[in-house]
């Protein structure tokens, strides 16, 4: 069925503003979504009506506000169909649960000579934990290159598996960059292979697609709930097995059974991994997010985003001295980054501005996605359940308008 987006809209509290007097166009939910009030009213009502600390009081809020949490954890687990909701760990965001692996699960497992496999179309948070676990322990760290074309080149990765040494496979579910979306589970098949586990970065592709993580291949994924119409907080999700044996990433409240003045002993899953007080109102708001998308339906919302997408490539090209990086509309998902002979992409991001319209410019925490391509940055639109043609059509008004500025 599809997306009815004008009843959508309304939905947003912030699409009733306007931006430089004109209607706002919001196209940068890559970067971080809108929140509809379903989601602002159930953090509202933890904050007005049952705020306490959780996991420790025996008193009525305290009570209310665990289940409240502890119901959200459910939700998200059932969001990405996790076989066992102690696999879900709630964190700041998914940087964070990248980081734990690669310090609790890496350290462990990672020595001198182990090599790392990463591809050239990771975001930051997917790369720099991974340079740095190498450089901590003597391992090699090893690219998956991106083609012209922005797909990945697995015609190299059966030789990095060869000879044994890799012990981490880490890749995007889709890049933020150029869409792309890789063929994860393939790459996992022949990372188990080779004895590897399999990381994944679901930021992108968690708050637009149906994602299975039994039947995906990943042994941990990150996601961000800010991306998925939630608030700022992040989610790992791991295989138990793993989890079991993983020393805990911050040590503090509630995540210890026992403390002597010599020794401690660890929680059980998942609070072994969640240190300190957690973002109580934030769990709740992102449950109610997971509730708010699935009332939608995930196969719906990637529909839309796809037809988006087509449109979109379809209109870009009609602008002149504008050139798109990354597959075809078919092969990515709802994301057009791109550069524009007349316009620095600041300056085109400016432009658009004033026109009501938001798009994101820089090189979106991918400066070796950028090199491969010999871009400093780029333009990008990013589409989203609340985004129709007509958005489409302003960008384009708009980025005619830069030409007219600017290649005088």
């Amino acid at each position: 069925m599809a997306l009815d987006v004008q009843a959508i809209r309304q939905d947003f509290p912030i699409f009733q503003r306007e931006v430089h007097g004109k209607r706002l166009v919001f196209l940068d939910s890559a970067a971080s979504s809108q929140k509809p009030q379903a989601v602002i009213d159930a953090m509202t009502r933890i904050y007005t009506h049952s705020y306490a600390n959780v996991h420790r009081g025996l008193y009525t809020l305290a009570d209310e506000a665990t289940t409240a949490y502890e119901d959200a954890r459910g939700k998200l687990a059932r969001f990405i169909n996790a076989a066992d909701t102690a696999e879900v760990i709630l964190l700041r965001n998914a940087t964070e649960g990248l980081n734990l692996v690669a310090y609790s699960w890496g350290e462990q497992n990672v020595g001198a000579g182990d090599r790392i496999i990463i591809t050239e179309m990771e975001h930051h948070a997917n790369l720099v934990p991974w340079q740095q676990l190498a450089q901590r322990q003597g391992a090699e760290l090893a690219y998956i290159p991106v083609t012209e074309a922005g797909e990945l080149d697995l015609d190299v990765l059966p030789g990095l598996l060869a000879d044994g040494r890799t012990k981490v496979v880490a890749c995007s579910l889709m890049s933020n960059v150029v869409g792309t979306l890789p063929p994860v589970t393939r790459v996992a098949e022949m990372a188990h292979a080779a004895g590897a586990i399999v990381v994944m970065d679901g930021a992108q592709a968690v708050p637009h697609q149906p994602v299975d993580v039994q039947t995906l291949g990943a042994d941990f994924m990150a996601f961000s709930g800010h991306k998925m119409c939630g608030p700022g907080i992040g989610v790992l999700w791991g295989r138990r097995e793993l989890l079991e044996a993983m020393p805990p990433f911050l040590y503090g409240g509630d995540m210890i059974r026992t403390v002597k003045k010599t020794y401690a002993q660890w929680n059980d899953l998942p609070h072994k991994f969640e240190a300190g007080t957690p973002p109580i109102a934030e769990v709740v708001g992102l449950g109610a997010a997971a509730d708010y998308l699935s009332a939608l339906g995930m196969d719906a919302i990637h529909a839309h985003e796809r037809e988006m997408t087509a449109y979109a490539l379809e209109r870009l090209a009609e602008v002149d001295g504008l050139h798109v990086i990354g597959p075809g509309a078919d092969r990515r998902g709802g994301v057009a980054a791109f550069w524009m002979e007349a316009a620095h992409p600041h300056d085109i991001a400016s432009i658009v501005d004033a026109e009501g319209v938001c798009i994101r410019a820089g090189h979106h925490c991918a400066q070796p996605l950028h090199e491969c391509f010999n871009l400093p940055a780029t333009a990008r639109a990013s589409f989203y359940i609340y985004n129709d043609e007509a958005d489409v059509d302003a960008l384009i008004a708009a980025l005619h308008k830069v030409n007219r500025l600017l290649q005088r």
